[in-house]
């Protein structure tokens, strides 16, 4: 059973509409955009203001920290101030650990949102524990026990109820029975979702949130696979959890929160920044304008069986170039590579170099020096660069000794490919309209005629109107692709500087998992639960440790998410109380309780003693 209505064409999956105060979501209204206050939701003046700032933004739907039943009455009074000021944005209540706050915060807020993970049962141990099917059926009637009230006043007082998981904080009785796994999320939202509609409640909308972009896609495609086998038709609320900030916090979260949109998947979005929450609604706004702008383009009809759509693989190729993974450029001249792209001083290549040079006129003439840097370019004097249009029997370049790629818009006659000499590359370059479908079928074209040429990925967003907007498309549609096995570098162009395109490239690529240059920070957007000022501690992290290609660092406001989420990372910093910060490996906590003048430069000592550390280049 698919997980999407068209492999081939964006068509959105219809969902029902839940009404969410007033607006409605999922069913024929627009992808809504939603956020959540940073401040202590204690604190009515702030989280007001926040609130009417975010609205001014245009965010929709505005989520709120509920710990305990103070911040439930809090949130009350909160949502009579906001009706005072003749603002009825909906409020969505976010609750772990505490069933009680989420009975007492239902009788104020449009919208309860529970993490399954953490509701009913207690923080994951990560031990392996043998389950009986009587003591797992235990556990889900303990479940039963406790949700069902909430369940019930949901549906006396028309409040919707979000059911999200999150990758970090799957129980101990979840992760011995389906892993740690996409599967494993979904199943953690379903105990609850059967109790739901068990009991004739329907207001319930889902999200599998996880700061792996790929992790977060696999786990939204099953869990619509599974709605699709039940006939259930419930909205979701999309997001990458833990995305950073600035563009990588973009590119991690377009990766993630696009690729599901491309296949019609989404209702409503959030995009996780380690900034101010109102900073999160242009990347948001951008996303759901693409959808739009998406719906019903395409490829032509074809059946599928190369791509697993749940779980990603690489197809075996043979490729000319010693890696995978690999960048190119488009360079307009010598000055502008020279300017932009190498160090030429050093005479070495960086792990941000790119891997070969496509010249936008094979009548450059490239310096010597770049070979000495290590990098290849795609040109007459190295790779035989041929358009697949200029294939004609009395002038047939196919013909050459040398190695040769061949650059195909999409429209041409495949089967030309077979008639002839095998290329060593394939540039694949089709239009922008429906560009993920055209590559999924052509990848199918590929795979079924067992032609195992490696297959490049250049798309060109010149119609771009900013680069900004590049970021988010490039990531949507690149992303998508990648995380799905499906192409062996990517070479982006535009009318952009060529640095900014590379970058870019780089940054698509190391949130896909297959290439790391650069330190990846895990990084939580912050709530009312945070301990510290996460934007300044971050940046701070990022100037002593972001160095380190290959590190992965979670900076987290607190451990509501679990330590399942430090399992994603190499090294985490984690607020424990007001003032202290507890220390990671993996999801094992190693030092309790630093001093948070002094925790930083304790984190850099464990990268140290633990052989990841290298001294920071010179300028």
């Amino acid at each position: 059973m698919s997980y999407c209505e068209s492999i081939y064409q964006t068509k959105r999956f219809p969902t029902r509409e839940v009404k969410v105060g007033s607006l409605g979501v999922g069913g024929n209204n627009p992808i809504r955009l939603q956020s959540m206050t940073t401040s202590n939701t204690r604190d009515v003046e702030a989280t007001v203001d926040q609130i009417l700032k975010l609205r001014d933004y245009g965010c929709e739907i505005v989520r709120l920290t509920v710990q305990g039943k103070k911040e439930a009455e809090a949130a009350g009074l909160i949502k009579n101030r906001l009706l005072q000021l003749n603002c009825d944005i909906p409020l969505v209540a976010d609750i772990h650990f505490y069933p009680p706050a989420a009975l007492l915060v239902a009788e104020f807020v449009d919208k309860v949102r529970i993490n399954p993970g953490n509701f009913k049962d207690k923080r994951a141990s990560f031990q392996v524990i043998e389950y009986t099917d009587a003591e797992y059926q235990e556990e889900l009637d303990q479940i039963e026990e406790a949700f069902t009230p909430l369940v019930e006043k949901c549906k006396r007082l028309n409040r919707a109820l979000r059911i999200g998981t999150n990758h970090g904080s799957l129980s101990d009785r979840i992760m011995n029975r389906f892993g740690d796994t996409p599967n494993g999320m979904v199943e953690s939202a379903l105990e609850y979702a059967r109790i739901a509609v068990k009991n004739d409640f329907h207001s319930l909308i889902f999200s599998m949130k996880a700061s792996n972009p790929k992790v977060m896609v696999q786990a939204y495609r099953l869990l619509v696979k599974e709605m699709k086998r039940l006939n259930w038709n419930y909205p979701l609320h999309l997001g990458v959890t833990e995305a950073g900030e600035g563009e990588d916090g973009w590119v991690k979260s377009a990766m993630g929160i696009g690729s599901l949109l491309i296949d019609g998947l989404g209702d409503t979005i959030r995009v996780s920044l380690t900034e101010d929450p109102w900073f999160e609604i242009d990347p948001c706004r951008r996303l759901a304008s693409l959808a739009q702008s998406l719906q019903g383009k395409g490829a032509a009809f074809f059946e599928e069986s190369a791509r697993d759509p749940f779980a990603s693989k690489k197809r075996v190729t043979k490729s000319i170039f010693d890696k995978e993974a690999l960048i190119g450029v488009e360079v307009a001249s010598p000055l502008e590579l020279t300017q932009e792209l190498v160090s030429l001083k050093n005479k070495a290549k960086s792990l941000s170099s790119p891997d070969f040079i496509l010249p936008k006129s094979q009548e450059v003439n490239f310096e010597p020096n770049l070979k000495e840097a290590g990098i290849r370019w795609v040109s007459n004097q190295d790779i035989e660069l041929i358009l697949l249009s200029d294939l004609k029997e009395e002038k047939n370049p196919l013909q050459v000794i040398k190695p040769f790629g061949v650059l195909i818009k999409g429209d041409e006659d495949w089967e030309k490919l077979l008639s002839s000499k095998t290329p060593s590359f394939i540039l694949w370059q089709p239009n922008e309209e429906g560009r993920v479908q055209k590559t999924r079928r052509f990848y199918e074209w590929l795979s079924q005629n067992n032609l195992v040429i490696p297959l490049y990925l250049y798309f060109d967003y010149t119609n771009c109107k900013s680069f900004e907007e590049v970021i988010i498309q490039a990531s949507c549609e690149c992303g998508s692709l990648l995380m799905d096995g499906i192409g062996e570098g990517i070479i982006l162009s535009g009318p952009y500087e060529a640095n900014s395109l590379k970058e870019l490239s780089l940054s698509i690529l190391q949130a896909a998992r297959l290439r790391s240059h650069k330190t990846e920070f895990i990084s939580c957007p912050g709530c009312g639960r945070t301990l510290f000022n996460l934007q300044q501690v971050t940046e701070k992290i990022r100037s002593l440790t972001g160095h380190l290609p290959g590190v992965k660092i979670a900076v987290m406001g607190c451990i509501v998410n679990g330590p399942g989420e430090m399992a994603d990372a190499d090294f985490g910093y984690v607020g424990s109380k007001t003032g202290m910060i507890d220390l990671y490996i993996g999801k094992e906590c190693v030092e309790k309780n630093i001093e948070e003048t002094l925790a930083p430069h304790k984190l850099v000592d464990l990268i140290k003693s633990h052989g990841k550390w290298v001294e920071p280049a010179l300028v």
